[in-house]
């Protein structure tokens, strides 16, 4: 396959996914665009999607995914979210004749960080509760679960989180189940350049 072609559609969906992901979060948190006003939901607020398994409930977190907060490295957590995507953009270049699985994976990640990524740069600022670079991230996704009692503390619902949360952990997941086809499809890319190399000799 084209290698650029290989490249342009892991980066094409994790544009998509990015797109989604403020789309749904910009619906939850309310906006106004040139002139037009968007209320969204109340901080808090709870709404029933399916029953009461799957609820849409507003919540924003300071920190990193599913409500993990770093206290004061909030501006230290935007910066290395940057470094990490794009760490992801060029080992993707680098999977380009890489099975589609950890491919997928990769793509997942880079647009789960990027997704939250905006956040914290963007919405503190455009929504004039921070600065730039600290802003929060919009989580509204609620799953029910069983009860559960931990360290004294009653859990009775998964963590809140977002689409971009979602692509994190599909990807981290997916990563585990496949990593084990990255290093032959390294080396099937090492050979192919070889070969490359060799016709190009034998054209010359």
């Amino acid at each position: 396959m084209n290698v650029r072609l290989s490249t342009c559609r892991p980066l094409a969906l994790a544009f998509v996914l990015v797109v989604i992901d403020q789309a749904t979060k910009l619906a939850v948190k309310g906006f106004s665009f040139f002139g037009f006003e968007h209320k969204g939901m109340l901080l808090g607020e709870s709404q029933r999607l399916i029953g009461e398994t799957i609820r849409l409930t507003f919540v924003e977190n300071p920190g990193m995914a599913f409500g993990i907060s770093w206290g004061d490295g909030k501006i230290f957590l935007t910066i290395l979210t940057v470094v990490i995507a794009v760490f992801l953009v060029v080992y993707l270049v680098r999977l380009a004749h890489a099975h589609w699985a950890p491919r997928l994976a990769v793509t997942l990640l880079l647009a789960g960080a990027v997704g939250n990524l905006i956040d914290r740069v963007f919405y503190g600022a455009m929504y004039a509760e921070e600065s730039w670079l600290r802003g929060k991230v919009v989580d509204f996704i609620q799953v029910d679960v069983p009860d559960v009692t931990w360290l004294g503390e009653v859990y009775t619902h998964f963590p809140v989180f977002n689409v971009a949360d979602s692509c994190v952990s599909i990807g981290i997941v997916l990563l585990i189940l496949t990593g084990n086809k990255l290093p032959q499809n390294h080396k099937n890319e090492v050979n192919l350049d070889t070969q490359e190399h060799i016709d190009d000799k034998t054209r010359n």
